[in-house]
């Protein structure tokens, strides 16, 4: 036999394929149903690298097995050509980034051909070429005729090293996600499109497509719906107001200072009312040179000045507080100035307690009793403040109280007439008679429960304030625990957890230990009348009594999409000063890139394209006079936001693509990608088709029914591959010495694919899939021509290859194609082992390899006779009876010691397989005269008996 050449062979069979056009598809296909096999195209970076091997070449498994299923499959690939990737290369290499791009697309697409994929290369889309980027522009038009698309005023991200505008989206904690450098603000005029306005909908159609949950939570952490109140305060003798956005105006009585941030108005319309306006100068001036995400960061002491002279009125109970400029709080979000709840904030408690701000507590939680403490129907209920004590002992032991079985803290009501501190001094002498001792401080309070008083025989609604008192001695005075009425006991304090009783105890204790302030909902206390009411139902009504309003506010931000660079779309805008922006006229596109000498990008915020006189000089198309085309490019976003619908119809010259071959194809079946897009492509290009089909343009609101993000390949150190760290591995070396089945293999075997994870590169592994893929080949030798193996030969292959079906066919349906990997390895071993096979054996297990390695099943389907491609065999069907063994091995203990094993046949039940291991021989010479107290069958395996 031969010996197997897998560069001969895959050279053949990718000959064959393209010149048969195998992988070209229809749009439609008799009663085939369509199936849409997608992943993120590639930026033309030069060369392929493992990360696009695995990107492509996995999904490609998934894309053979649907077409042996019977499915109308379409696989395309196309280049994400333009933008700052390819153009940072070339100006690196000094070379023209067109040039740059072109011959690298030439080279990567030599490379992709040998993967083997079932790409359709006749739907190939390249973003940089006229014929896309004429509908780039078209579709921005679009946009731009709906109101979705403006050119105004904005503070941009600038990247002083990209020399670029860059979108939220490609800031990541204050950096450039393309060279790592700090992102500078500047004020700007940019195309930006309203995203905004699809806010809700891309939260909330989440619902409608089937991604895992972090994908989701990542899209809807990114937009950043909060739903709360707008509400207004005056500032006191002014005649000016701060407008401020809360989720909790349920808390709007725990007010006790506002905060706007360094950027807020008020520091300019009130700048000669503010006495000390020097200082806030300065300290704006500082701020404002923070990042955003230095300014957050909240293991960061908070710092501010008050703004003296100034003083706001909340409008819930007419009380003036103070206003300082706060860091912490941003211009750019929300109204740039927030209402101060330091009872109920973490930042907020925080900024108080260092200016000595006063805490006021207006929610708590709530707490029903239960057991013999739960409320009585049929009693009476009474409501009562109560003051509950955190005793510490001068020996740092604490108190408890006990009354019958419940262990608690020492508290009482508030009489008629008392403040709540009065009521905790004399509750305190009168429960313990300890007289000489401080308070420390108010823990918290709001704290409610709802129970059955026993010595009162009465239900009760208290509301609890938790103080920490300390006793400065042991004196003590005649108290209820002289009658008799309930006991004390000093603790360590590690005991008070395990000690505590009552539920509202426990929480205070915890509140206490922590230092952790209540940010949840709950009742409300000291909040007028409102008190007693739920935070939910309290909302509303709040808001309406000081005349503000229901609303949402979002972290998401209008997509920046214009940049300062060369190499992207132009913008088919034309600038008149007489009309404003004009949109180029429809036959007058593709507005097309011209070939310039300087392409390089400067510090100013100016295109190369601007100093291109025959590029910029122009007529507005409405007016006739002269006027100035936009010399801003699209950022590439733009370009990949709509590349899956161009798929659908790639060569349609009278539209961006047919609305019956998207119907045809849309929405994308199954989208696999990278993570880092998340909250980049993924939240563009559902924007876009959700704009598009506002406007009758797509047939579907949502682009991908099924989104999956990939994991990632590492080096073979753990680290990521970078050529810097010398840790990158070049697939054609691995092509070239081990074939592109072996790579294909490989990628699939190493792990879960549509997993977050990574998984290091490792040679010692690849060498072993290369010798399972040599092991294959030698099973032709197996073969005796037509003739038939026995009986029992070709039972043992049927299990094996069956079983091995049953797990391959569920491995790659799940996206899990390691799995089916090991399976056909298990089968192999099997198969290995036996004298011969049969070709329907050989043949059965060439199918389930197929999908993973193209190249060299084809080539034994060839040797074994058959004409036909893989792809188009049907994929086969698990025979279920075939799994079923004839035998099992039957394991017999005694007292759990294995004493006998025996063959005997499957099926049989526990009653059956219990007497055929008492009748063994061996098992009745170790039983002998004792008693059989228990026997336990675990089903077709093992029979325990105990004497």
């Amino acid at each position: 036999m031969e010996r197997y050449t897998h560069g001969e062979i895959e050279r053949k069979w990718q000959k064959k394929w393209a010149e048969d056009g195998v992988y070209a598809v229809e749009d439609s296909a008799g009663e085939k149903e369509n199936f849409y096999q997608l992943f993120e195209f590639p930026y033309p970076s030069g060369n392929l690298h493992v990360g696009h091997w695995y990107a492509f070449a996995v999904p490609d498994i998934v894309v053979r097995f649907k077409k042996m299923q019977g499915y109308n499959v379409l696989y395309p690939i196309g280049f994400d050509a333009f933008g700052l990737p390819a153009e940072n290369a070339a100006i690196k290499r000094g070379v023209n980034p067109r040039n740059w791009t072109y011959e690298n697309m030439d080279h990567m697409r030599s490379q992709m051909r040998s993967m083997g994929a079932a790409f359709d290369w006749s739907r190939e889309v390249v973003t940089c070429d006229p014929a896309y980027y004429k509908w780039t522009q078209w579709l921005f038009l679009q946009l731009f005729n709906a109101g979705l698309a403006e050119h105004r005023g904005v503070e941009a991200n600038w990247c002083p090293s990209c020399k670029t505008v860059l979108a939220n989206e490609q800031v990541v904690s204050g950096i450039c996600e393309r060279c790592d450098s700090t992102v500078e603000k500047r004020q700007m005029n940019q195309w930006q499109i309203g995203i905004t306005k699809y806010a809700d909908r891309l939260i909330d159609d989440l619902d409608t497509v089937d991604w895992p949950e972090e994908i989701k939570s990542s899209q809807k952490n990114w937009i950043g719906r909060s739903e709360g109140a707008e509400i207004e305060f005056n500032i006191l003798d002014v005649g000016f107001s701060l407008k401020v956005f809360t989720t909790r105006p349920d808390t709007l009585y725990g007010v006790t200072y506002m905060v706007v941030a360094p950027e807020h108005e008020i520091l300019q319309n009130l700048d000669d009312q503010i006495l000390n306006i020097e200082e806030v100068k300065a300290y704006v001036a500082e701020a404002t040179k923070k990042s955003e995400i230095d300014r957050l960061n909240d293991t960061k002491e908070k710092t501010g000045v008050k703004l003296e002279e100034i003083t706001a009125i909340n409008p819930a109970n007419g009380e003036e507080i103070p206003v300082y400029v706060a860091d912490y709080v941003l211009g750019g979000y929300g109204t740039g100035a927030i209402m101060a709840v330091p009872a109920h904030d973490e930042r907020d408690h925080a900024f108080a307690q260092k200016y000595n701000i006063p805490i006021k507590f207006v929610v708590g939680p709530h707490y029903e009793l239960d057991g013999e403490n739960a409320v009585r129907e049929d009693c009476e209920t009474l409501h009562r403040r109560f003051s509950d004590m955190v005793i510490e002992g001068p020996d740092e032991r604490w108190l408890l109280q006990k009354e019958g079985d419940h262990v608690h803290f020492v508290g009482g009501g508030v009489d008629d007439g008392e403040t709540i501190d009065e009521a905790a001094a004399r509750e305190t002498i009168e429960e313990t008679g300890y007289n000489d001792f401080e308070f420390v401080k108010l823990i918290t309070d709001g704290v409610s429960s709802s129970g059955f008083r026993h010595t009162k025989q009465k239900n009760q609604v208290g509301v609890s304030a938790t103080f920490h008192i300390k006793l400065k001695s042991f004196n003590q005075v005649a108290s209820e625990i002289d009658a008799g009425k309930h006991s004390i006991e000093w603790v360590d304090k590690d005991s008070i957890e395990k000690l505590i009783t009552w539920p509202h105890h426990a929480v205070q204790w915890e509140s206490f230990c922590s230092k952790k302030i209540f940010s949840d909902h709950g009742r409300l206390i000291n909040s007028g009348e409102f008190d007693g009411m739920e935070s939910e139902e309290a909302k509303k009504a709040i808001v309406e009594k000081v005349g503000g309003r229901m609303t949402k506010t979002y972290k998401l931000r209008d997509w920046t999409v214009s940049r300062q660079r060369y190499w992207g779309a132009p913008i088919p805008i034309i600038h008149c000063d007489e009309c404003g922006p004009v949109a180029v006229p429809d036959a007058d596109l593709p507005v097309e890139l011209p070939d310039v000498e300087d392409y390089l990008p400067n510090d100013e915020g100016r295109s190369p394209l601007s100093k291109v006189e025959g590029f910029v000089n122009a007529v507005c198309p409405e007016c006739g006079k002269d006027a100035k085309r936009e010399t801003d490019t699209f950022d590439t976003f733009m370009c990949s936001s709509w590349y899956f619908l161009r798929y659908a119809d790639p060569q349609n010259i009278e539209a961006f693509a047919d609305m019956q071959r998207l119907q045809d194809w849309m929405a994308v079946d199954h989208y696999s990608g990278g993570a880092e897009h998340t909250t980049m492509h993924l939240l563009y290009s559902r924007f876009f088709t959700k704009a598009l089909y506002d406007l009758d343009l797509v047939p579907v609101a949502e682009p991908y029914t099924r989104r999956m993000n990939r994991s990632l390949i590492m080096g073979p150190d753990g680290n990521k591959m970078s050529k810097s760290k010398g840790n990158v591995i070049d697939p054609d070396d691995i092509v070239e010495k081990l074939g592109a089945d072996t790579m294909r293999l490989y990628l699939a075997f190493i792990g879960p694919y549509n997993e977050v994870s990574s998984y290091p590169w490792n040679p010692q592994s690849i060498i072993g899939v290369r010798r399972f893929i040599e092991r294959v080949w030698k099973l032709q030798q197996k073969i005796q021509g037509e003739a038939s193996v026995s009986d029992e030969i070709a039972a043992e292959a049927n299990r094996a290859l069956h079983t091995a079906l049953e797990t391959v066919t569920a491995s790659i349906e799940g996206y899990k194609l390691n799995t089916g990997v090991a399976a056909l390895m298990s089968a192999l071993n099997v198969l290995e082992k036996l004298p011969a096979l049969e070709k329907g054996h050989l043949k059965l297990f060439i199918m389930m390899l197929s999908p993973y390695a193209p190249h060299i099943t084809q080539e034994v389907w060839e040797n074994l006779g058959e004409q036909s491609m893989l792809v188009d065999v049907e994929w086969p069907e698990v025979d279920q009876s075939l799994l079923v063994e004839d035998e099992i091995e039957l394991v017999v203990q005694i007292n759990g010691k294995v004493r006998a094993k025996m063959t005997t046949a499957a099926g049989q039940s526990d009653e059956a397989l219990e007497a055929i291991a008492k009748a063994d021989e061996k098992v009745q010479g170790h039983i002998g005269e004792k008693e059989i107290r228990k026997v336990i069958v675990i089903k077709g395996r093992l029979v325990n008996i105990v004497v």
